[in-house]
């Protein structure tokens, strides 16, 4: 296809423009952003910072105007519009006043912490001149305990705060070398998009006492009918005789004495479930004391919680296939590819509700299910998922150099068609050819699945996809498996699948479907469909890219229909237990969305998509005789 111009008035959701012609349209995303952990005395820094590009590692003498924080300078909403380069330096810089709250908890000897939701890529953050702290990786959360940089001044009392300035520099050197990067490149198009930086998610301020509740560790014990609970300090920080007292807020349930820093396993009888259709969630607030319990307990610290009662496992439905199973019974999980990107914003959600309208929309299409492609979220996302009833598989996001095209897209293809089974041992073919990388993306790869273990609505972890940066495939599952015992594995979404994991994970686009039963994994086609259709006034460039145009709304539908019917119903039929549909909504050049990029035009009538989705739980639940309770495989 010949490649054209891009359009430069890119399109913008309706969210954006609401924001930018109110006062707030210089404030963003300022909602609490760890709901699993909530402490009342908090202080969100998001807003305008100083930024400046630098070819140099020393802080700028002059800045180069202000940034929309937590918007990347590539982004619209950022204000910048300017792309960070592998050679150069973003500088963020900010004069702050912290609240009465923190202030106060700090005189008292408290400890001030830092949290970056997402800074891409590699980080050093100063306070005042001095360096407090670093972080690399561009996908997760971090914090820096910035206590000891706070200068002693002001009096604590009504505006007589004290306060100090934070700068962060930033490097980003994008998909040039073997960090993770998702689909983030420096010369975007087709499937792959252009690279952002810098920070992308919430930066924030909390105050915690000397001793604190570093950790939440919740995990169902579904079939023994308790909620095992493990609450921790930071290491080091305990010296002394401490306990939780443990309110349930929402239920009937007794509260509770537990000791600080064990397992604790808390019997909970009549539970209610979890699912999509019953997104029930128990919350709960967690008080740690100081002392014997009793009136001569002195409280330290409180934070806000929750967890849900909800098994997902392998079993065996009642015609001798395996399947999914969702509190034990067969659950056919119905799915969405949800890569998370926004036309003003790319990364950044424009707003709290506009990642609630996602996950809503897809709920009022019938699906069950979002498979995060390559990206990690806000922590906000997931919580919205657990609240709302929607399941997640998330995808680890890959790295390494540069995708070998025609062995992992082209000659995978073919493989896949032929019945070959390919090798992840080929590390230059397969872009792991640094060791370096390798050994980040295992560190990376424990943080994303501790980070999601207390979220009910994330049931399955997928290392790789379609073999990028693909390398010792068996080993990393055995690691999330390690790591999270509850969460199911699709070790190799796509192709060079090793015959681990808990899937065989099917890509159907441009051949005929081909399955083969297995004896222990279920089977999932994990990506089909990808039908593009083009919506004027809604696009953000002319290039056109997807597996299958259509013209008109009735010829997609009709095409849609076609494949539905003829190719995935007979599958589903035949034991596949999980589809994830090409996609969400388009993305730059991709234009194979339900939706719109700007989220405002769903291409195809609403009913003809619930419809099939529904067909599609129905022929699941029609085969509803199961033999056993869902056994996990390889438990």
């Amino acid at each position: 296809m010949q490649k054209k111009r891009e359009i430069t008035a890119r399109p913008m959701t309706g969210w954006s423009r609401q924001s930018e012609q109110s006062a707030a349209g210089k404030k963003a995303l300022f909602e609490y952003p760890r709901p699993g952990m909530v402490r009342e005395n908090w202080q969100c820094l998001n807003g305008l910072w100083d930024y400046a590009f630098v070819q140099k590692e020393e802080r700028p003498v002059t800045f180069e105007g202000k940034i929309l924080v937590p918007f990347s300078p590539e982004t619209h909403l950022s204000g910048v519009k300017k792309q960070l380069m592998p050679e150069s330096y973003l500088w963020y810089e900010r004069e702050i006043r912290f609240s009465q709250g923190i202030w106060e908890s700090f005189l008292k000897g408290g400890r001030v912490l830092l949290h970056f939701g997402a800074v891409d890529q590699c980080c050093q953050v100063y306070v005042d001149g001095q360096k407090a702290g670093n972080h690399n990786g561009g996908y997760l959360p971090f914090s820096i305990d910035i206590t000891d940089f706070i200068r002693k001044e002001g009096t604590g009392t009504g505006e007589e705060t004290g306060g100090c300035t934070l700068g962060v520099r930033v490097r980003d050197v994008s998909d040039t070398s073997y960090h993770s990067v998702g689909k983030q490149t420096l010369k975007p198009g087709g499937m792959y998009y252009p690279a952002t930086s810098g920070i992308w998610q919430t930066v924030w301020l909390e105050a915690v006492p000397k001793v604190f509740i570093k950790n939440i560790s919740w995990e169902a014990c579904y079939d023994e009918s308790a909620v095992q609970l493990k609450a921790e300090s930071p290491a080091g920080c305990r010296e002394g005789r401490f306990f939780i007292k443990l309110y349930f807020q929402n239920s009937g349930y007794e509260d509770r004495v537990l000791p600080f820093g064990r397992n604790c396993r808390i019997p909970l009888p009549d539970f209610v479930s979890w699912s999509p259709e019953n997104p029930w969630l128990y919350q709960v607030r967690l008080e740690l004391y100081e002392g014997e319990e009793g009136a001569g307990a002195v409280l330290l610290d409180s934070v806000e919680s929750y967890f849900a009662m909800r098994k997902c496992c392998l079993g065996t439905d009642g015609a001798g296939i395996r399947r999914i199973f969702l509190n034990n019974q067969p659950y056919m999980q119905v799915g969405v590819l949800d890569q998370g990107y926004w036309p003003e914003s790319m990364y950044t959600p424009p707003s709290d509700e506009a990642m609630v309208y996602d996950i809503e929309a897809m709920k009022k299409l019938g699906f069950n299910m979002l498979r995060k492609h390559v990206k990690v979220e806000p922590e906000r996302w997931y919580y919205h998922c657990d609240r709302l009833g929607m399941l997640v598989w998330q995808d680890m996001v890959n790295g390494g150099r540069k995708n070998k095209s025609f062995y992992v897209t082209y000659l995978a293809t073919l493989f896949q068609l032929l019945g070959i089974k390919a090798r992840d041992g080929h590390r230059i073919l397969l872009s792991r050819q640094d060791k370096e990388g390798r050994m980040e993306y295992e560190r990376e790869l424990t943080k994303m699945v501790l980070m999601l273990k207390n979220h009910p609505s994330v049931v399955c972890i997928v290392p790789f996809n379609e073999g990028w940066g693909q390398f010792e495939t068996e080993r990393m599952t055995s690691l999330v498996r390690t790591l999270n015992k509850e969460i199911l594995v699709d070790q190799a979404s796509g192709w060079f699948d090793m015959g681990g994991g808990d899937f065989k994970s099917i890509h159907h686009y441009f051949f005929k479907l081909k399955l083969k039963k297995e004896t222990n994994r279920a089977l999932a086609l994990t990506e089909y469909g990808g039908y593009a259709r083009r919506i004027a006034g809604h696009c953000a460039h002319e290039k056109e890219y997807g597996y299958k145009t259509f013209r008109t709304q009735e010829a997609l539908e009709e095409g849609y229909e076609k494949l539905m019917r003829e190719t995935v119903l007979p599958a589903v039929k035949e034991g596949v237990s999980a589809t994830v549909y090409t996609q969400l909504s388009d993305v730059e050049e991709e234009i194979n969305g339900l939706l719109t990029y700007d989220r405002e035009v769903l291409k195809m009538e609403p009913g003809l998509i619930r419809k099939w989705n529904s067909e599609l739980r129905r022929a699941v639940e029609n085969q509803n005789n199961y033999k056993d309770k869902g056994d996990k495989e390889n438990e």
